[in-house]
C-alpha cells in the first residue's frame, strides 16, 4: 500500500530537501509541502471532509513551521485528525523534546539533517500506527491491510493442533513463490519454529524487547536469514525471557516486519498473552487451528469468545481452519463453523501424520515431500490466503474436502481414490472370472465324460467301434474353443471314459494353463458286450 506523506515546512529550502527525500522512500508518495500551520490545518479539514481514507497516513512538522508553534501544531492534528501519524522534524532530538513531542500525539521524532533510514524507520512506524486507527474508525479494507506486506497469525485452540506446523508451510509456500517473507515465533515459552526448519541461532525476539525504536538494521541483526529464504524472528530458548516480551514491543517488531516483507507469518501458539493479542489485532488474517474432536472445538470456541471479550477480534473476522479432517468424523467443517461463530476455511488439512513423520523427527519440515496431501493441502490454504503469487483454483462453496479438494469437491476426491483402487479392483475381476472359467470347465469334463460313457455302452452293443463313439460323444459336448483327450476303457461290465481338459487363460483361445481338469463317468455294459 501506497504511504501519502504531507510535509509542513515553511523554508523552501528545507521542503526541497524534505521532498528530495521523501520521494527515494518505497511506497511513498509526498504531497506538496504546506509553507504554516493554517494552511496545514486547513487543508487537512478539506480532506477529513470528504473522507477518512483521503487523510493522508503520515503529516512531517518542521520545527519552524510558524506562526503556531511546533508542539502545538502537533496536538492540534492530533486532536482533530487522530487517523493521521504525526513525525516531528528538529535539530534538537534530546529526550526532554522527545517526551515533549511524544505528550503532544507525535508518533515520532527525527533530527537535522535528514538521515534516509531514521526517515524511513520513523514513516513506516506513523504509517501503521495511522492504520491501525483507521480500521478502528472503520476505514476501507484497503486501508485496514495496513502499508506495507501481509500479516498473517496462526494460533491453536489448543495444544497439538498443528498451528506451528500450518506457520511454517505457510511461510515456505510463499516463499516458494517469490515473496519476501518473515515467519515469527511469538509461542514466546515453548516455540518451536527453529526445531522444525533445524536452526540454531542465539538471537530472538527477546534482544529487541529493550530497543525503544527498531530500524532496519537493528532487525536485521534479529532476524535469521533461511536457506530457503524466509526471515525467521525465534523464539527465546529460555521461556522464562518470553515475559520481556510485551504488547508494545510486538507492536513493533510486526511494524518494522511488514515494512521490510511481503509477507509475516506469526505463530502464536495456544497461550494468550500481551504480545499474542497485539499481533492478532494488527494481523490481516488471523487463523486458528482446530482438529474435528470435542474437545478442540469447545477449546476453539472459548478461544474466539476471549478474543471478542478483550476486543482483539471479531469471530467473524476469524478464519477457523480444520486441520487432521477425515470424512469418517462426526464433526464436519460446517459444525465447527456454527459452533465458534467463525468463517472456517474453504481448505481442510488432511489426517496423514506418517507422511509428517519423518521430515518432523529430522527438523527439516523444509524438505518434506512435495507428495505429500499435508503439504499440498497447506500450500493450497497459503494460495486461498494470497500469500503466494499463484492465486488459489475457484472451489464450490460448500462441502467438506480433504488434502487437495477444496470443500464440496467430494466427486474429485472420489475419482481420486477410485484411481488408487484400480488396479486391485482389476485384480479381484481378473481372479474371480479364472474361477469361474476353472469351475465351468470342471463342468464341461463331467459332463463329457458322461456322455462319453453312454456313447461308449451303446456302441459296444450296436457292434459299432466304442473308442469312435466315445470320443465323438464327448466333443459333441464341448464348446468349439475347448478341446479335450478322450479315452473309453471296459472295466469287467462297466464302460469307463476319462476326459482331460486344459484350463484356459482368461478367455479360450488366449492360452492355457499346463495342468489339466478331469472328468470320469461310468456306464454299465449292455447284453452283448464283452
Amino acid at each position: 500500500m501506497t504511504i501519502r506523506i504531507l510535509p509542513a515546512v515553511g523554508d523552501p529550502d528545507a521542503a526541497r530537501a524534505m521532498t528530495t527525500l521523501l520521494s527515494q522512500l518505497p511506497d511513498a508518495e509526498p504531497y506538496a509541502p504546506v509553507t504554516d500551520s493554517t494552511a496545514l490545518l486547513d487543508h487537512l479539514a478539506r480532506l477529513a471532509s470528504a473522507s477518512i481514507d483521503e487523510l493522508p497516513e503520515v503529516v512531517l512538522v518542521h520545527e519552524r513551521i510558524g506562526p503556531a508553534p511546533a508542539l502545538e501544531l502537533i496536538r492540534e492534528v492530533a486532536l482533530r485528525f487522530p487517523a493521521c501519524g504525526v513525525v516531528l522534524i528538529t535539530a534538537d532530538a534530546g529526550p526532554m523534546l522527545f517526551t515533549a513531542a511524544m505528550d503532544s500525539g507525535a508518533r515520532g521524532l527525527v533530527g537535522l539533517p535528514l538521515g534516509y533510514e531514521e526517515l524511513s524507520a520513523r514513516v513506516q512506524n506513523a504509517a501503521s500506527w495511522s492504520t491501525g486507527v483507521r480500521r478502528h474508525l472503520g476505514g476501507s479494507p484497503e486501508v485496514m491491510g495496513g502499508p506495507g506486506g501481509t500479516v498473517v497469525t496462526v494460533s491453536g485452540a489448543k495444544g497439538g493442533v498443528g498451528a506451528t506446523l500450518t506457520a511454517v508451510q505457510l511461510a515456505l509456500a510463499a516463499a516458494a513463490s517469490g515473496r519476501t517473507v518473515a515467519l515469527v515465533d511469538l509461542d514466546l515459552q515453548s516455540g518451536d519454529v527453529a526445531s522444525y526448519l533445524d536452526v540454531q541461532f542465539r538471537r530472538s525476539i527477546v534482544d529487541l524487547s529493550g530497543i525503544a525504536d527498531i530500524s532496519p538494521r537493528v532487525l536485521q541483526d534479529a532476524v535469521y536469514a533461511h536457506p530457503t529464504g524466509i526471515g525467521l524472528l525465534l523464539a527465546p530458548a529460555d521461556g522464562e525471557r518470553g515475559e520481556e516480551v510485551t504488547d508494545r514491543v510486538a507492536r513493533q517488531v510486526v511494524s518494522s516486519l511488514r515494512n521490510r516483507y511481503e509477507v509475516v507469518v506469526v505463530d502464536c501458539g495456544t497461550q494468550m498473552n500481551g504480545a499474542n493479542a497485539a499481533a492478532i489485532e494488527m494481523a490481516d488474517r488471523a487463523l486458528l487451528l482446530v482438529t474435528p474432536d470435542v474437545v478442540a472445538v469447545r477449546a476453539a470456541k472459548r478461544m474466539v469468545r476471549m478474543w471478542d471479550r478483550l476486543q482483539i477480534r471479531k469471530a467473524e473476522e476469524t478464519t477457523t481452519v480444520v486441520n487432521r479432517a477425515s470424512r469418517s468424523s462426526e464433526i464436519q467443517p460446517p459444525l465447527v463453523e456454527r459452533i465458534t461463530g467463525t468463517k472456517v476455511s474453504r481448505v481442510s488439512i488432511p489426517a496423514a501424520f506418517k507422511e509428517l513423520q519423518s521430515a518432523v523427527d529430522a527438523g527439516r519440515m523444509q524438505d518434506l515431500d512435495a507428495r505429500s496431501t499435508v503439504k499440498q493441502a497447506l500450500w493450497t490454504l497459503a494460495a486461498d490466503l494470497e500469500l503466494t503469487k499463484t492465486a488459489a483454483p475457484a472451489v464450490p462453496a460448500k462441502g467438506t474436502g480433504l488434502a487437495l479438494r477444496r470443500r464440496g469437491g467430494d466427486r474429485g476426491a472420489a475419482m481420486i481414490e477410485f484411481a488408487g483402487m484400480a488396479p486391485l479392483i482389476i485384480f479381484v475381476l481378473i481372479a474371480m472370472w479364472q474361477c469361474v472359467l476353472w469351475g465351468y470347465t470342471f463342468s464341461l469334463a463331467g459332463n463329457a465324460a458322461d456322455e462319453a460313457s453312454r456313447a461308449a455302452t451303446a456302441a459296444a452293443t450296436s457292434g459299432e467301434d466304442p473308442q469312435a463313439a466315445c470320443t465323438a460323444a464327448a466333443d459333441k459336448r464341448l464348446p468349439a474353443s475347448w478341446t479335450a483327450d478322450t479315452t473309453c476303457t471296459l472295466d469287467g461290465t462297466v464302460w469307463r471314459a476319462h476326459v482331460k481338459m486344459n484350463t484356459p487363460i482368461l478367455f479360450p483361445g488366449a492360452g492355457n494353463f499346463p495342468w489339466k481338469v478331469d472328468g470320469n463317468a461310468a456306464a454299465a455294459a449292455e447284453g452283448g458286450a464283452e
